[in-house]
């Protein structure tokens, strides 16, 4: 396991605690007298074992580690303290994003956290249309009622996530704001987050069978489990070479490319 620890003195070695910043590169280079290639290989471990994170022109700080599941809400707290935030979302509905940005939105309006510019953009499946889940245990049939139920999922939170920060800026709380929704007529298996271009968050979509009355009939169909989708998250470092930088662009442009080609805006 790695161990990250500092020197307080030279004789007194102490540990790193959550949230201490690193010194930086030639720092450290200088004081364990090794190259600042070995430096850098030893922070992409650490990067890679998710121990540290790396934030552009603010250097690298230690992570709180658990065994728990990555958690979005406090990387996105982090994101809204810049100056322009980003949030890039791909999945089958943005409900658990939607439920993770009320606290950091909160500060916003209490004045706690100042950006001064919000842009979110939503990458959703058109719900319109026969789609590869949710169908119906049965020959994996499609149902209607499945789909505008999925449909209205997506509305309520797509929704509630353009209210509470477009009112950001209708309220002079930041300079502008916006909210984009797109859809594409893929079934969503994963989830993808953004944010600030310099952080992502991937997670497969656990399916299941489940039973549901929609106007009184019963359906045994199969769903996805957003909220027992695990996340792997991916920081991307000092320069492009490094693996979570390389993870970072690469998402990003998947991103880009769908919401530029195939993705259309329509109602959710």
């Amino acid at each position: 396991m790695t161990t990250l620890r500092r020197s307080t003195s030279e004789e007194a070695p102490g540990r790193f605690q959550p949230g201490d910043k690193l010194p930086s590169g030639p720092e450290l280079s200088k004081h364990y007298g090794v190259a600042r290639g070995t430096v850098d290989k030893a922070l992409d471990l650490l990067r890679s074992e998710g121990l540290i994170v790396t934030r552009q022109g603010s250097g690298s700080f230690v992570r709180e580690r658990t065994e728990r599941p990555v958690g979005l809400r406090p990387h996105l707290e982090a994101a809204f303290a810049e100056p322009h935030v980003t949030v890039d979302f791909s999945g089958f509905s943005s409900e658990t994003l939607h439920n993770a940005m009320q606290e950091p939105l909160d500060k916003v309006r209490s004045g706690r956290l100042a950006p001064e510019t919000i842009s979110v953009r939503l990458l959703l499946p058109d719900t319109s249309a026969p789609m590869a889940v949710p169908v119906l245990v049965d020959d994996l049939r499609d149902e209607a009622a499945l789909r505008e139920r999925a449909r209205t999922i997506a509305l309520t939170n797509a929704g509630g996530i353009a209210h509470s920060v477009e009112i950001l800026a209708e309220l002079g709380l930041v300079q502008s704001a916006s909210v984009q929704v797109k859809v594409h007529k893929a079934s969503s298996l994963f989830k993808l987050y953004i944010l600030n271009r310099s952080e992502a968050f991937f997670g497969f979509y656990p399916l299941r069978e489940r039973s549901l009355t929609i106007d009184g009939d019963n359906h045994t169909f199969y769903d996805v489990t957003g909220k027992d989708t695990t996340l792997f998250h991916h920081s991307a470092g000092p320069d492009d070479a490094s693996l979570g930088s390389q993870y970072v662009q690469q998402a990003q442009v998947w991103f880009d490319s769908v919401w530029t080609t195939i993705a259309y805006e329509r109602p959710v």
